[in-house]
């Protein structure tokens, strides 16, 4: 087996290191966003919904108006939509509260 250089293994265990601390932090964060989401239940909100938002927050106009039309052509076509301007009004709700 070959070995690594000491120099070579420093910066392995550096960015070791910095990889689990890294992931120490990214856990805290998850116990933090799960706590506002706990939050904000207690508070009324619907968590589904609100998570919802939030991943329409991450993406242009354009990626939701797209995703808006891909879901109208598929839901047509499984003939669970009954209006298109129901669902219009309903997508433009969405981004509005944006």
């Amino acid at each position: 087996m070959t070995t690594l250089q000491a120099s070579a293994q420093k910066q392995l265990r550096q960015i070791v290191e910095q990889i689990e601390r890294l992931e120490e932090e990214k856990k805290a964060l998850s116990a933090d966003i799960r706590d506002k989401y706990t939050e904000a239940k207690g508070l009324g909100f619907d968590v589904k919904v609100l998570r919802q938002v939030v991943r329409l927050r991450k993406k242009s106009q354009t990626e939701r108006q797209e995703e808006e039309s891909v879901l109208e052509v598929y839901l047509h076509a499984l003939g669970m939509l009954t209006d298109t301007a129901d669902l219009t009004r309903q997508a433009d709700h969405m981004i509005a509260a944006e």
